[in-house]
């Protein structure tokens, strides 16, 4: 079929895809990054390192349609690691049509592979049409951030 939506492990060849979507998310978000962010982000997703970020895509009629970047590190409330869902993006065109929720799914399931209890991730106030998937498949917390100025 076609039209059959695939999820998967980022691989070399996705450079270039991958680097033009995750220019738009950020470009979403209002912020850039210098070239060199690209290189090194790109060779920490395709690394080995369990302790670094890692990459799902979704593939659809052999064009990249969506990312998600995902990191598990320790918690100390809990003995076994916790799962950071960083970025998660579709294209404009495939919005909607459930590339965010496979993408999401694909991080709980290898979340349940490496036995960590809980994905968290964090969105903008004005990311009404992400938070109506967030809103379906995860729990919104009542903790606010801070960051360093």
């Amino acid at each position: 079929m076609a039209d059959t939506l695939t999820i998967r492990a980022l691989r070399p060849e996705d450079r270039a895809e991958w680097s033009d979507m995750w220019r738009d998310y950020l470009a979403f978000y209002e912020t850039e990054v210098p070239d060199e962010i690209y290189d090194i982000t790109f060779a920490r997703l395709l690394g080995d390192d369990p302790h670094e970020f890692s990459c799902f895509v979704a593939e659809q009629n052999g064009q990249l349609v969506g990312l998600t970047h995902y990191l598990f590190h320790r918690h100390a409330w809990k003995v076994e690691p916790v799962c950071y869902l960083q970025d998660l993006f579709a294209r404009p065109e495939a919005r909607g049509t459930g590339v965010g929720r496979a993408l999401i799914q694909a991080v709980y399931d290898e979340a349940d592979r490496q036995g960590a209890p809980s994905v968290y991730w964090l969105t903008q106030d004005f990311n009404h049409t992400a938070r109506k998937l967030y809103d379906r498949i995860g729990k919104q917390t009542p903790f606010i951030r801070y960051q360093r100025p």
